[in-house]
């Protein structure tokens, strides 16, 4: 069983912006997947169902960003989900506009939500797909992450989250490895 988790924040305020990305490309695969994020448990909004035979369940925390690792936790001790088949989607302010990362472990790099969910898994040893979001030397971090993209900078996101769908498609499909030699 594979848990894809989207790293965000609930609320109407916290919809498209920086900080959301996690929330965006879940939803956009739940498009692509032809399923509804709709159960609500586990601190979250979830759906399970079957991909090739395999159950997969797709996580949106609705813990706020900081507690993310509080409802990843309850789903993987749930489902007795193993942190093999775990994979973490988040923004990343180190990174151009819709660029990918993808990784196999590594360090929280200063992003909470990531934080929180080492912390509550005990390991940093899950697979995680980061989407650049840039920086501002002018604006304040939190102002930053808590804003939405600006015109110039939406095909840019539009086309990282497309590619990160794409990537979570070639994870479930073949596997991580190809997944990054993919992507990276």
């Amino acid at each position: 069983m594979k848990l894809i988790v989207g790293l965000g924040n609930p609320d109407k305020e916290y919809e498209k912006t920086r900080h959301n990305v996690g929330f965006m490309v879940m939803d956009r695969l739940a498009d692509v997947l032809n399923v509804s994020i709709d159960n609500k448990k586990f601190k979250g909004e979830y759906v399970k169902f079957k991909y090739h035979g395999e159950d997969v369940i797709l996580l949106k925390p609705m813990t706020y960003m900081n507690n993310s690792g509080e409802s990843v936790i309850q789903v993987m001790n749930y489902f007795k989900i193993d942190v093999d088949d775990l994979l973490i989607v988040y923004d990343d302010m180190d990174m151009p506009v819709g660029k990918l990362r993808l990784r196999q472990s590594g360090s929280a790099g200063g992003h909470n939500g990531v934080k929180s969910v080492i912390a509550h898994t005990n390991t940093q040893n899950f697979k995680r797909i980061r989407v650049g979001i840039d920086k501002h030397p002018h604006i304040k971090v939190v102002d930053y992450v808590l804003g939405r993209f600006t015109k110039d900078e939406q095909p840019f996101i539009d086309e990282g989250i497309e590619n990160a769908v794409k990537a979570i498609e070639m994870y479930l499909d073949k596997d991580f490895v190809a997944a990054m030699n993919a992507f990276n």
